[in-house]
């Protein structure tokens, strides 16, 4: 077995319970924001939008400034205090602005740690077993999104439906990750003087050109990456009743737990390229699915599969990147992935939502797998792009 570094277990553990915590409440807070503060769907829209977007922004911001000082700690322990802070908020709010105000918190806090996350993970690979690193921690984290659903449900019925409660008690993994991460975290970090410290400039005309290919790649592919809760509503849709739905979403995750780890090993094996290609494929296809079924039967073997997606790009994807870019500026080049990434998929989600009120569902999913497709496309034949990666340069 591959010795993982003590940093990465360490993430990977912070990971799972923040993810835990913030899974019990996600699917609560719309219900709660209708039921008990009765905020109307166009202000949830409108919540959701401004905190994503400024989730958004924040990744290349943080990621930037972490290059600038050299310090990657600090932007997590920030992110996730803001996370923590977040679920005592919501549970006090009386009237939808003080949730907006929360979500506006626990997003900003996702901007900050994301990236710098990211470079503590990055510094801490070789060129042999990046894939593996990033998928031991997506694996761990999408642990946690198994376990929470699975625990504000628990919660929901022995509190008798008391969603405050449940905001309240989700501050505790919350700061137990928190607690954690402040403790046993060893941050490395290269000491710069006032002179020596300088912002990343990222010159599109001078990058990589793979580089520079697989951040259009990723864009295209997020255009038509719309948010799960299309996913969701499509089980609804098709006649699942909330707690199957919510099983699926269990389903889904637990496949992402799985199999995220073997996908990095994959990755490292036969190149980070190659797994990605596949995590696109069978992403077109699952959305393919999605907008062709009719008997709610297949759901139950869609959303593991979709899970399958998850684990072949998300951590994988870091691992390709990590070819390309010097540790000492990787906070910049990952905040700039998932600022375009999470651009993409806020248009997507738009998109997904005028598709599906003026055409039908089913117009949603192909739009989605048709973008999946055509990134696939230009991943796999743009062969003009012969330049080497840092990785091979530096041998």
């Amino acid at each position: 077995m591959k010795k993982i570094p003590h940093n990465v277990i360490i993430l990977g553990i912070v990971s799972f319970f923040n993810d835990l915590a913030a899974e019990m409440i996600y699917p609560i807070v719309p219900i709660f924001l209708t039921t008990v503060l009765k905020t109307s769907v166009p202000i949830l829209g409108l919540i959701e939008g401004i905190a994503e977007a400024t989730a958004a922004v924040g990744k290349y911001l943080f990621g930037t400034l972490s290059d600038y000082f050299q310090r990657r700690k600090i932007f997590v322990t920030l992110g996730y205090s803001f996370g923590a802070v977040s679920k005592i908020l919501i549970g006090l709010a009386q009237s939808w602005p003080l949730v907006l105000f929360a979500r506006f918190i626990d997003r900003t806090g996702k901007g900050l740690r994301t990236a710098p996350r990211d470079s503590i993970l990055f510094e801490n690979t070789t060129n042999f077993n990046r894939g593996f690193i990033f998928g031991f921690h997506r694996s761990l984290d999408s642990l946690g999104a198994v376990f929470g659903p699975i625990l504000g449900l628990m919660l929901l019925y022995f509190l008798k439906e008391n969603m405050r409660l449940v905001f309240f008690l989700a501050f505790i993994p919350s700061v137990f990750a928190l607690i954690l991460l402040i403790i046993a975290v060893k941050e490395k970090s290269w000491i710069k003087t006032d002179e020596e410290r300088h912002f990343v400039k990222i010159n599109f005309r001078s990058i990589n050109p793979h580089l520079k290919l697989f951040l259009l790649v990723s864009f295209i592919f997020a255009l038509g990456n719309s948010s799960d809760a299309f996913l969701i509503l499509r089980a609804k849709n098709l006649g699942l009743t909330t707690i199957l739905v919510t099983l699926t979403y269990v389903l889904y995750n637990i496949s992402q737990a799985v199999f995220a780890t073997p996908a990095g090993k994959l990755a490292d094996k036969i190149g980070a390229k190659k797994v990605f290609a596949l995590g696109l494929f069978i992403f077109s296809a699952v959305y393919f699915s999605f907008g062709i079924i009719k008997n709610p039967i297949f759901i139950w073997f869609i959303f593991p599969i979709y899970g399958i997606y998850i684990a072949f790009t998300d951590g994988v994807s870091k691992a390709y990147l990590s070819e390309f870019i010097d540790k000492k500026e990787s906070g910049s080049y990952f905040g700039l992935h998932q600022t375009l990434i999470a651009v993409g998929a806020f248009l997507a989600s738009a998109i997904g939502g005028i598709l599906w009120n003026k055409i039908n569902p089913s117009a949603t999913f192909y739009y989605g797998s048709l973008m999946a497709a055509l990134a696939l496309l230009i991943f796999l034949f743009s062969h003009r792009f012969q330049s080497k990666s840092l990785l091979e340069i530096n041998k």
